[in-house]
C-alpha cells in the first residue's frame, strides 16, 4: 500500500487529494511542523531533504520506492493510476498539461514564498511585500487569463495539473492577494473545493489552512 509521509498545512494536501481521486488505497504517517514552521527531523529518516511531501511505495519486484517533490509524485500516481488524471490526446492539451503541472512550483510559489516569508516581518517586511506584490500579479493575470478560456488548465477535463496548481492559489487567495477581480479563479477554486475527493482528503488530512 502507498505511505503519505504527510506534514500538516502543506503541499502535501495535494497528493492525498489526488490519491482519493485516483481511487487508491493509502495510508498516512502524519507530522506536525515545528514552532519555526520547518518540518519536523523525523522526516530526513525517510530522505535526506527532509520534506514533506514523501510518498512510498512497493514496486512490482518488492523493492520499496521513495518519491518526493509534488510533481514527480503527481507524474509518478499518474502512471501508477494507468494515465487516468493525465493529459488527453490533444497535443494542445499535453503541453499544457506539462506547463501547469511544473509552473506551479517552478515560477508561482517562489514569488508566494517569498511573500508569505516577508508578510511575517514587520515594518520592513510590509514595505518589501508592495514590491514583490507586482511580481505575482504577473502570474494571477496569467493564470486569469488561461482559466477565462477554459474550464481547467490543460483544456476541458480536469487533471492532476489542476491538483498541482490548487496550493499556490489557495495560498494567495489564503493571502489576500488574489483578490476580487479574477473571478475565473475564484470559480475555479470553488469547482475544487465541491469535488467530492477534495472533501474526503481534507477529512483525513486535517487542518489545512490554505482554504
Amino acid at each position: 500500500m502507498l505511505k503519505v509521509n504527510h506534514l500538516n498545512n502543506s503541499r502535501s494536501q495535494r497528493v492525498l487529494w489526488m490519491l482519493d481521486e485516483l481511487e487508491l488505497e493509502y495510508e498516512i504517517c502524519f507530522y506536525k511542523r515545528r514552532p519555526t514552521m520547518f518540518a519536523p527531523a523525523e522526516l530526513q529518516k525517510i530522505h535526506p531533504l527532509g520534506k514533506s511531501p514523501i510518498i512510498e511505495d512497493t514496486d512490482s519486484d518488492g523493492q520499496k520506492v521513495i518519491v518526493v517533490e509534488s510533481g514527480a509524485i503527481c507524474e509518478y500516481l499518474v502512471s501508477k493510476a494507468g494515465g487516468k488524471l493525465g493529459p488527453s490526446s490533444c497535443s494542445g492539451e499535453v503541453l499544457k498539461y506539462r506547463e501547469f503541472l511544473h509552473y506551479a512550483e517552478g515560477s508561482v510559489m517562489p514569488v508566494l514564498f517569498a511573500l508569505l516569508v516577508l508578510s511575517q516581518v514587520p515594518l520592513l517586511g510590509r514595505k518589501t511585500v508592495k514590491r514583490v506584490q507586482p511580481l505575482l500579479d504577473v502570474h494571477l493575470d496569467y493564470v486569469e487569463a488561461q482559466l477565462s478560456s477554459r474550464p481547467w488548465f490543460a483544456g476541458a477535463q480536469f487533471t492532476a495539473a489542476d491538483i498541482m496548481m490548487s496550493f499556490p492559489l489557495e495560498a494567495a487567495r489564503s493571502g489576500n492577494w488574489l483578490g476580487s477581480k479574477r473571478p475565473a479563479t475564484i470559480a475555479w477554486l470553488d469547482r475544487i473545493h465541491s469535488r467530492h475527493p477534495y472533501q474526503r482528503a481534507l477529512e483525513k488530512g486535517g487542518h489545512y489552512a490554505f482554504l
